[in-house]
């Protein structure tokens, strides 16, 4: 009896609610479900951590400064002096001098290059070096030469018309001080220079000695990959170490 009387008098109450929001001429709220729709900021209003970042928020990107402040133009005005004498054992053989290398004034200086790395692990030396000691490096029997003189960003910023006319000035160099082998750093370096001289490109090249001499001298050749770490075929220094080693023992 007590719950029915309960029940009766909740409805009532229903009842009486549903009669005063009508009268009011007002509907009864529904609340839908889900996230509560965004409110766009009135001008002037701080956006909120949802805001996109425009252009002028983004972070810049820091440039490193590689040269201290020297400039590349600058740089390209240095000359890498070739480290060489009479009665060296080895000379190696690269293509020109790069801007690290111009900046450092001492062969393959480049944070990334590979040489001094493999001349170390070879035991070429006998103890560590570094490009510092490109020039005592004279007194083991190793000198340091390049077909083109002139410091360039890359390579590819060579002429063919340079290139022909380094590999003779190399050839007279070479007739000079004749070293017992001539080294070329890199397959490419050895076909530009093969093809300017010899007037074609080697077929069936391997990496090691070749049959051919520097021209007009008793001076060997001896190809071994390049010593850049952007080497596709000899990505590591590891790979390279053996040519090295091959060196030595010539």
């Amino acid at each position: 009896m007590f719950l029915w009387n309960f029940i009766e008098n909740l409805r009532n109450i229903v009842n009486r609610i549903e009669m005063a929001t009508l009268q009011n001429g007002s509907s009864p709220v529904v609340k839908k479900r889900g996230r509560p729709p965004k409110i766009k900021p009135e001008s002037g209003a701080t956006p909120s951590k949802q805001t996109k970042i425009t252009d002028n928020m983004k972070k810049t990107k820091r440039t490193v400064d590689r040269f201290k402040g020297v400039t590349k133009e600058e740089l390209m005005t240095r000359l890498l002096p070739d480290r060489i004498k009479h009665g060296l054992d080895i000379l190696i053989i690269g293509i020109n001098p790069g801007l690290f290398a111009a900046y450092k004034g001492h062969h393959y200086a480049g944070p990334g290059n590979h040489f001094w790395k493999c001349i170390n692990l070879s035991g070429m030396v006998g103890k560590p070096v570094t490009s510092d000691n490109d020039v005592e490096l004279m007194e083991y029997g190793i000198g340091f030469s390049t077909i083109v003189q002139r410091t360039t960003p890359s390579a590819k910023d060579l002429t063919s018309k340079e290139i022909r006319e380094g590999g003779k000035e190399l050839i007279e160099k070479i007739k000079i001080y004749q070293p017992k082998i001539a080294v070329f750093n890199g397959k490419g370096i050895y076909e530009i220079f093969s093809k300017e001289m010899f007037g074609k490109k080697k077929k069936d090249f391997l990496f090691g000695r070749q049959a051919e001499r520097i021209p007009g001298t008793n001076t060997h050749i001896f190809v071994m990959p390049s010593s850049s770490a952007r080497c596709a075929q000899f990505p590591r220094a590891q790979d390279k170490v053996h040519y090295y080693i091959q060196i030595k023992r010539l």
